[in-house]
């Protein structure tokens, strides 16, 4: 029989749009401001006492909060506020209340009810530019690129002096230059011509000092710009490699000013989680553990103690094995005891290091050192009677696990020793990351709102309902009754293409709101084709179910071909368009896919129901004639 559907696919289509209002459900509850308190290690625990006091310290300044929670695991803690205008000021607060050891970071907590979270529905995540996200601007410590960079010289010549058994002794002064004193002229000239010609970037100079014979080697300017360059840019790289090891969707990480990156996390959940992970400063050093027989005068060595290891204390050689830089890959896993270890694999140059030292090295011992970039907060007051605070860095160094060489070590090993399995997956996130080539720090911490503004945010939510409104209105005195069940599925568009956009974690942007007002003219497009397609039908003398199921039949390909090119568009838009054109390529893409099911099965199922299994003697479609009644 013409128009009518089995039973399967209108609970097909009665399924899809009740999912979709669940899913969709959850955007009409609005986040609360809140305060995130996770402790720098991904091991430390919040307690009850630590989120008491950072209460404490809001209450004192008449802060209003309320839903105070923390994790199940104890890793960070959750405190809500009333206005989100004193976001910033309670983060100060807090942070002045705590002392360092602890992240507070500025987040936004789902109001979501939890019968509707535990069944996987949570909100659409917002871009920056509508209201959802966090803002960081950080600053690279350039001098200690510099400071680095010397260090690398300074043991690149030792090496090779040690290599062409020249004697001398080499080290960093004062001006940030690598000075070598020799004993006479021909061994200067000696490591001169060695020095000229593995570091042609390094400025020479000789001069004697009484009976020492002394080379200086600077970086000329140039150099320096490069390395600063350098710095900024590779840890841009890294900190991309960071957010996406975070999975945050369409983030913003670009370079601001000569030594300053901005970073912009649209939809981000777990704020402070980012901030630790973003600014986290730490490498690994692989030294051999000092040999205590050996002459005084060989003995340089230095001594790093861990109260997280159990106080494991050793004397390790003042010369590097390899770093972190030169590790290619590392991932978290257990050994065959069940502890948590990092498999680790190095690139050529590492593998090649590594291989050279542990050769000569069996049955010695080799620490695996990990450094970390920490600050002090330190409160001073100023001429104005107000209070800052002033962030003091420092290293702090913890000796891993210092196991002994049972065979020659090539470009994959395994670092165990470790604490937990937590501590183990933040390692192998920072080394598969990438080392940042330069400490940096926290200068500008916020969320963002429109950037466009409110006003304009709610001048272009009014002219979209204004559009639809008219729309509707259009469609229902144009098209009659299929004019409403056109309205109804286009509803039911909108429904779906948030909740498709819920589930796949899509960020919504203001180019992703155009996305859906071109999304909602397309779909109401299919429905004008199918219906014009109809009245066609009733001029050429079909009857009412005829022309039905023939304007469906008959319009279904051109819409096809239709929402097909437009789809490869939108697709073609996402690949290779970034922030914006991808917001825009994300909502077109997922509204035409809605759009298809909503104006074809949709509809049709609605003008089914109306029409469907019964005598018609005509159309309530327009001002058609069918059989010389007024249709």
């Amino acid at each position: 029989m013409l128009n009518r559907y089995p039973l399967w696919k209108y609970l097909l289509v009665i399924v899809v749009v009740l999912v979709g209002f669940f899913y969709a459900a959850p955007n009409l509850y609005a986040p609360d401001p809140a305060l995130q308190i996770t402790g720098e290690s991904s091991a430390q625990v919040i307690d009850q006492r630590t989120v008491e006091r950072a209460l404490n310290a809001l209450d004192e300044a008449g802060i209003e909060h309320f839903g105070e929670e923390i994790a199940p695991d104890g890793r960070n803690a959750l405190v809500r506020l009333r206005d989100r205008d004193v976001q910033l000021r309670a983060q100060a607060l807090a942070s002045r209340a705590l002392g360092d050891g602890f992240i507070i970071a500025l987040n936004l907590a789902p109001t979501t009810p939890d019968w509707l979270s535990n069944m996987g529905a949570q909100p659409m995540k917002l871009g920056l530019d509508l209201s959802g996200g966090v803002h960081f601007k950080l600053e690279v410590d350039t001098q200690a690129a510099v400071e680095r960079r010397m260090e690398y010289y300074e043991n690149a010549i030792k090496r090779a002096l040690r290599e062409e058994r020249i004697r001398g002794f080499v080290a960093i002064d004062d001006g940030n230059r690598v000075v070598a004193r020799f004993r006479d002229e021909e061994l200067r000239e000696r490591a001169r011509r060695i020095v000229s010609d593995n570091h042609p970037e390094l400025a020479l100079d000789r001069v004697e000092e009484g009976d020492s014979w002394n080379l200086y080697a600077a970086m000329t300017e140039q150099t320096l710009n490069e390395i600063i360059d350098y710095s900024v840019n590779q840890n841009i790289t890294t900190l991309r490699n960071r957010v996406n090891e975070l999975g945050v969707s369409e983030p913003l990480v670009q370079k601001q000013g000569r030594n300053r990156i901005v970073v912009e996390l649209p939809g981000i959940q777990d704020t402070a989680e980012a901030k630790r992970i973003l600014g986290k400063v730490a490498n690994l050093e692989f030294r051999l553990v000092a040999n205590l027989d050996a002459p005084a005068s060989e003995k340089q060595r230095f001594e790093y103690r861990s109260e997280d290891r159990a106080g494991m204390s050793e004397w390790l050689e003042r010369d590097l094995i390899i770093t972190g830089e030169h590790v290619s890959n590392a991932q978290a896993s257990f050994d065959q005891n069940g502890q948590p270890n990092v498999q680790i694999s190095l690139d050529g140059e590492g593998g090649t290091l590594m291989s050279r030292a542990t050769r000569n090295n069996v049955k010695r011992r080799m620490g695996v050192l990990f450094i970390e970039r920490k600050y002090r907060t330190r409160y001073e007051m100023q001429e104005d009677g107000t209070e800052v605070a002033v962030k003091i860095p420092f290293d702090e160094k913890k000796l891993l696990t210092a196991p002994v060489i049972q065979q020659a070590l090539g470009a994959q090993f395994q670092i165990t020793g470790l604490d937990s399995p937590m501590e183990a997956s933040e390692l192998a996130l920072m080394l598969r990351a990438g080392a940042l080539a330069a400490p940096i720090s926290f200068v500008e911490e916020r969320t963002v709102g429109p950037s466009l503004g409110a006003e304009n945010i709610r001048l272009g939510v009014k002219s979209v309902q204004m559009g639809l409104a008219l729309v509707v209105v259009f469609m229902v005195l144009y098209y009659r009754v299929f004019g409403i069940a056109a309205v109804i599925a286009l509803s039911c568009n909108l429904v779906l293409l948030v909740a498709f956009m819920s589930l796949i974690g899509a960020t919504l942007t203001l180019p992703g709101i155009a996305g859906i007002v071109l999304t909602v003219g397309m779909a109401v497009d299919a429905n004008v084709l199918i219906f014009s397609r109809i009245r066609e039908e009733l001029r050429n003398g079909l009857s009412p179910q005829m022309a039905i199921h023939a304007g469906y039949e008959r319009a279904v390909a051109t819409i096809l071909d239709a929402n097909l090119t437009t789809l490869i568009v939108a697709i073609i838009l996402y690949a290779v368009g970034t922030g914006p054109i991808k917001g825009f390529a994300v909502t077109l893409s997922v509204g035409i896919l809605t759009s298809m099911f909503t104006a074809i099965m949709g509809t049709r199922a609605l003008t089914n129901l109306f029409y469907g299994g019964r005598r018609v003697e005509s159309l309530a479609i327009g001002k058609d004639v069918v059989g010389g009644a007024s249709a």
